[in-house]
């Protein structure tokens, strides 16, 4: 399995602890995501020293009034490293509000550029912000993941276009109903699955910090809400990661 979104530099236990804990239950792949500049350096160490693990490195919504956001020649040289598989996360949250509105649009249009000229996937953060959203990924030709799915509004756009569709321990959630009937409707080669880690623990591990092996629980319920057998799917699953990502 691969767990395609996971923030090892923020979870409590060190990376090599929750890389092995992953491994155990089957869970052989990583895209370790990195978040702003000092993450991004974090994560890319991380992955360079653990086999099976790359790298997203982008700067997040919520920083594009941080400083990094005016730095993206520091990013752009951290992304042409080899264990860098994708762009991101990137993308607007008008629902927390962390940042100006025009500074997110600004910020994730500019990553997008870097990742049409580098040629690699965009991972995509939106809430609430689904048409402005839409309109910015209107122009780019490239992979785009949308990851931790959350706005089922958006899922006309991303059946239209192809875009990859990934699904976090929220679909798990007694209440996310909506979620899964999203998860539904999602074509079997544009379906993901991730963790967020240390984020959104699946309904079983709810009230814990979250992790890479707790993608099977994801799994699981996908598996359910399709009607499909666990095993079959997180097959599928990581040969949509492969083909996503480029990985080997």
């Amino acid at each position: 399995m691969t767990d395609t979104h996971a923030h090892l530099d923020a979870c409590a236990d060190p990376a090599a602890e929750v890389i092995t804990r992953a491994r155990a239950v089957g869970v052989e792949r990583i895209v370790a995501v990195g978040s702003g500049l000092e993450s991004c350096r974090e994560t890319l160490a991380i992955a360079h020293a653990n086999p099976g693990v790359w790298a997203a490195l982008g700067i997040h919504p919520h920083q594009a009034a941080d400083e990094d956001a005016g730095r993206l020649d520091e990013l752009r040289d951290l992304l042409a490293d080899a264990r860098v598989v994708a762009v991101g996360e990137t993308g607007l949250d008008f629902y927390r509000d962390y940042a100006p509105h025009d500074r997110q649009r600004d910020l994730f249009a500019r990553q997008l550029e870097l990742a049409a000229e580098l040629r690699k996937p965009v991972v995509v953060h939106t809430r609430a912000a689904d048409e402005e959203t839409a309109a910015a990924l209107e122009a780019f030709a490239g992979t785009v993941v949308l990851h931790c799915f959350s706005s089922p509004d958006l899922m006309p756009v991303a059946l239209e276009r192809g875009y990859y569709v990934s699904f976090a321990g929220n679909v798990t959630y007694p209440k996310a109903e909506d979620l899964r009937e999203a998860a539904r409707k999602v074509p079997a080669d544009r379906l993901l699955a991730e963790t967020d880690s240390p984020y959104l623990s699946p309904q079983p591990r709810r009230g814990r910090p979250n992790e890479p092996a707790n993608v099977v629980h994801t799994v699981a319920a996908l598996a359910e809400a399709r009607g499909e057998d666990a095993t079959v799917l997180a097959a599928q699953l990581d040969a949509n990661a492969t083909a996503a990502f480029s990985l080997p």
